[in-house]
């Protein structure tokens, strides 16, 4: 049965009040995660649930240059997640030397797609492109117009203490690393700031609910629990955004 918003409003709500409930969570990180549920909100709660109509599946892996706390980038990775596309994430936050001199003399977001061999630049023309190649054609108009966009991820950025929005020094890792998520949670998004904050490019797969992965998911990490973090240069793995963002601190993080 698909998953209805109510659903999986009701199931977020439960798993934010065991959080701000545990004792071991401090306050500032509980504000955060009540602001980034808020500003889920704010987005009707886009990148929970998988579209009813998929397109086609790509052969390739997109490439996406984005950075979390931006309102354009926020509407990307909605359509990813809603479309169940992975991605090749390589974080471009202000004053960061990483991955920006790749966005060219454009802006971010930029998607690279290589089973079409097109380089898209902006929400709207890679979020139409999106849909049309692997979804039913037109994109959700409401929450991919510019003025709803950006006022709504703004304040989502007020809302989670600017997180995700500035470069902080970190060593590269060999690999990207892989992290399953989906769009809308606040604990995924807690990790996707820190992977961002440090520049650390990843795989990102989305496994939103109603998700067709979910299965092959669960098979390789053992139960149905997003964020979970893989990290191939030095095989941990880890389930928990407290837990993941520890591990990314001491391992990649800048003095």
């Amino acid at each position: 049965m698909k998953p209805t918003l109510a659903t999986v409003t009701s199931d977020t709500a439960k798993a934010l009040a065991r959080t701000l409930s545990d004792p071991t969570t401090g306050l500032s990180r509980k504000l955060q995660l009540l602001g980034g549920f808020t500003a889920s909100g704010l987005r009707l709660a886009r990148g929970t649930t998988v579209e009813r109509a998929l397109g086609p599946r790509p052969a390739q892996t997109v490439r996406l240059w984005d950075f979390e706390g931006c309102p354009h980038s926020r509407s990307v990775r909605e359509a990813l997640s809603c479309l169940d596309l992975d991605a090749e994430v390589r974080p471009c936050p202000p004053g960061g030397a990483r991955f920006r001199s790749e966005l060219g003399s454009g802006a971010g977001p930029q998607l690279e797609d290589p089973n079409t061999g097109q380089r898209l630049v902006g929400a709207p023309a890679i979020v139409s492109h999106l849909y049309a190649k692997y979804g039913a054609g037109t994109a959700p108009w409401l929450v991919n117009a510019a003025p709803v966009r950006v006022a709504t991820g703004l304040l989502a950025r007020v809302l989670t203490a600017g997180r995700g929005a500035i470069a902080r020094p970190s060593k590269a890792p060999e690999q990207p690393l892989e992290l399953y998520s989906f769009e809308s949670s606040p604990p995924c998004r807690m990790v996707r700031f820190t992977l961002c904050e440090l520049e650390l490019p990843y795989v990102l797969h989305n496994v939103a609910k109603g998700s067709p992965r979910r299965d092959a998911f669960i098979a390789r990490s053992g139960k149905m629990q997003v964020p979970w973090l893989a990290d191939p240069n030095t095989g941990w793995q880890g389930f928990e955004s407290l837990e993941i963002e520890r591990y990314l601190e001491r391992t990649y993080g800048g003095s």
